[in-house]
């Protein structure tokens, strides 16, 4: 069997796309002195593969099922500070049709879900969770976090029906209970990045912080037409016509504890105990940089990521799946030889000035949440608020070795609303392929247009080829058209607050109020189109809001400064900028402190289409939402008289 034909099954075994690593014809240039030999050893945590869903297709070739566990799993969490796996025991999510998987080459993550726009995806949801007696309670405060082994399923991001056994995160799936979703994926989806997790009211922070999230890609085929937009996957082809290399990157904050002598909670966890997550009184600010814990990449702490191919374009979707962390994904040469595998999150910080380079790659993003933008934006960081996705053709320009960093950011760009030290995500190392000399978004810019000639079909290529060679335009790639004013039909106002005022109490509200399950916050009318303003009058808060995306029109600082088109200064934070006219469903609401004369007003617009049901906006910053920092949504036909039907008549 040739070099190819291995390389080629161990691409098609592999779950993750990174076939790109495994090409490795030529030698690495640093250590790996057998690349062939260490690509074809088995798949484990180290190089962070995820695992797929399997999926049924027995009734007829449109109609995915899936088969999923929510249960205790007993896993292994790589502690840098001792140089040792801790012991935890998390909720997590399990492939029903793959129960057998363990221990530490296992990591926290769900499997990945692979679909296709047009297909009806039947996902059933066991809850193995013991019995839980805080589950449906009657009295006290719906915001006061409970039902901790009760959950149900979101797909965060996804244009599909929030009713019934769609997209609906009003129900409570109790312990010993099945339930089968089905979301029916429109054919005029949008192709791009998504993720899901639990959304029970009461316990959202807690399951997600246990590492209950997972990767929902939906891969679009459809060729831009002179009148209709297409997907940018038929763009990002190989010369052979195959996709580029891509690399799936899900991002979470796993804060187990343990217990100390007294009972408190330690996030020093000895031999022999384990580690978990009971408790609400885990989170809160500063919670995560007093923890010591590392983000981790797809389960995996300071790990070492699949190798890639130098010089090749690879797509990297970075997915925002934790709860109490900002994350400014950095990309470095690494230059030093000091090991990092034993590092306390306290020195990452000196580590990687001596070891990773001064200078960044840039790489340039193509999305937001999932969803194509007008233009590639050439960027040497990237913000990932929780529940951001991120999309971005990535070139790593040689051979060698390079840093993934969590970089660092004004206080006020940041959850825990201080300024954090850089953090090591892992490493990457580049092997074989080629070297770029030159400015890389002058080489994204030059395969870009050479991708189009070669896909692109005749009737449009002339006008991509234009648009790539206009800034690296992108708008034969939209999914969204622009919303004019003109088409606004009705105006939207919403202010994020922690009330704490109140001796021996906190409040977490929108718009003045803590959230009620039984009050309907907004009745909004099917085909309607708003004008929303978003503020927060103490601290910052990510907004999301479910089923429709909305477009940023303007971001503007306490001083009337508009920060959000491509080049404007926000004080030194990157997050704004570039952001004007793009679309996306979660978006930092920044107040920099606990002034309401110092927040921002932010400008957004959507319209709500094709489905009607309720559902919700919230912070997401989800100990925040599940403590009150929600409203109800309610999407129903409009009466013909400027109103909307509020009942069944």
């Amino acid at each position: 069997m040739s070099v190819s034909d291995k390389i080629a099954i161990f691409g098609m075994a592999s779950v993750f796309s990174v076939t790109h690593a495994l090409f490795a014809v030529a030698q690495e240039a640093r250590a790996v002195t057998n690349p062939l030999a260490y690509m074809l050893q088995p798949i484990t945590k180290s190089q962070g593969m995820l695992k797929t869903f399997e999926q049924s297709r027995e009734t007829f070739p449109g109609e995915v099922l899936l088969d999923m566990n929510a249960t205790y799993l007993d896993r292994q969490i790589y502690n840098p500070a001792t140089a040792r796996y801790d012991h935890v025991k998390l909720r997590g999510y399990q492939d029903a049709r793959q129960t057998g998987l363990s221990g530490a080459d296992t990591p926290l993550v769900g499997p990945t879900i692979d679909l296709r726009p047009g297909q009806t995806v039947r996902v059933t949801l066991h809850n193995l969770f013991p019995q839980d007696s805080t589950c449906g309670i009657g009295g006290g405060s719906a915001n006061t976090p409970h039902c901790f082994n009760g959950t149900n399923l979101h797909s965060h991001g996804l244009w599909v029906n929030p009713s019934g056994n769609g997209d609906n995160v009003l129900i409570s799936i109790r312990p010993g209970v099945s339930f089968q979703y089905e979301y029916n994926i429109a054919v005029e989806h949008p192709a791009g990045t998504f993720w899901y997790h639990p959304h029970l009211h009461g316990s959202t922070a807690l399951q997600v912080s246990s590492g209950m999230s997972g990767a929902l890609i939906i891969r679009g085929d459809r060729m831009p037409t002179p009148t209709e937009t297409g997907d940018i996957d038929r763009l990002l082809k190989r010369p052979g016509g195959s996709d580029i290399a891509e690399r799936v990157l899900v991002l979470q904050q796993i804060q187990y504890a343990c217990t100390d002598n007294n009972g408190d909670i330690t996030y020093d966890c000895q031999p022999g105990q384990v580690g978990g997550i009971e408790s609400y009184d885990q989170f809160g600010p500063g919670s995560w940089p007093a923890s010591g814990r590392f983000t981790s990449v797809n389960g995996q702490v300071l790990g070492q990521l699949a190798l890639a191919e130098a010089g090749s374009v690879e797509r990297w979707r970075m997915i925002h799946a934790g709860v109490r962390d900002t994350i400014n994904f950095e990309i470095r040469r690494k230059t030093g030889t000091t090991a990092f595998r034993t590092l306390a999150a306290a020195d990452t910080d000196r580590w990687i000035d001596q070891n990773c380079g001064k200078d960044t790659i840039p790489y340039g993003v193509v999305a937001q949440d999932g969803l194509t933008m007008a233009q590639v934006q050439m960027r040497q960081q990237a913000i990932l608020q929780p529940g951001y996705r991120v999309d971005a053709l990535v070139v790593l320009p040689g051979a060698g070795d390079y840093c993934i960093i969590d970089g660092a950011a004004p206080a006020a760009a940041s959850v825990n609303q201080e300024a954090p030290s850089r953090r090591l995500l892992g490493i990457v190392t580049a092997v074989g392929g080629h070297a770029v000399n030159g400015e890389i978004g002058t080489y994204l810019q030059d395969w870009l247009i050479s991708a189009a000639e070669r896909t692109m079909s005749q009737n449009v290529a002339g006008k991509v080829i234009d648009d790539l060679k206009n800034e690296m335009s992108l708008s034969s790639f939209i999914p969204h058209p622009d919303i004019d004013a003109g088409e606004v039909t009705g105006e939207q106002q919403l202010v994020f607050n922690i009330d704490v005022k109140q001796p021996g109490a906190t409040f977490f509200e929108v718009d003045g109020k803590p959230y009620d399950p039984n009050r309907i916050d907004r009745t909004l009318p099917l085909s309607g189109v708003d004008e929303w303003t978003l503020r927060s009058d103490f601290v910052s808060h990510p907004f999301h809001i479910h089923v429709n995306p909305f477009q940023i029109i303007k971001i503007v600082d306490a001083a009337g400064n508009d920060v959000s088109a491509l080049g404007a200064d926000d004080d030194g934070d990157p997050q704004y900028p570039g952001l004007k006219n793009v679309w996306k469903d979660t978006l930092w609401i920044k107040n920099p402190g606990t002034d309401p004369s110092a927040r921002y007003t932010i400008t957004v617009r959507t319209h709500y289409q094709r489905y009607i049901g309720e559902f919700v906006l919230h912070c997401h910053i989800l100990d925040h939402e599940d403590q009150g920092m929600m409203q109800n949504i309610r999407i129903t036909l409009p009466d013909g008289q400027g109103g909307t039907v509020s009942g069944h008549h």
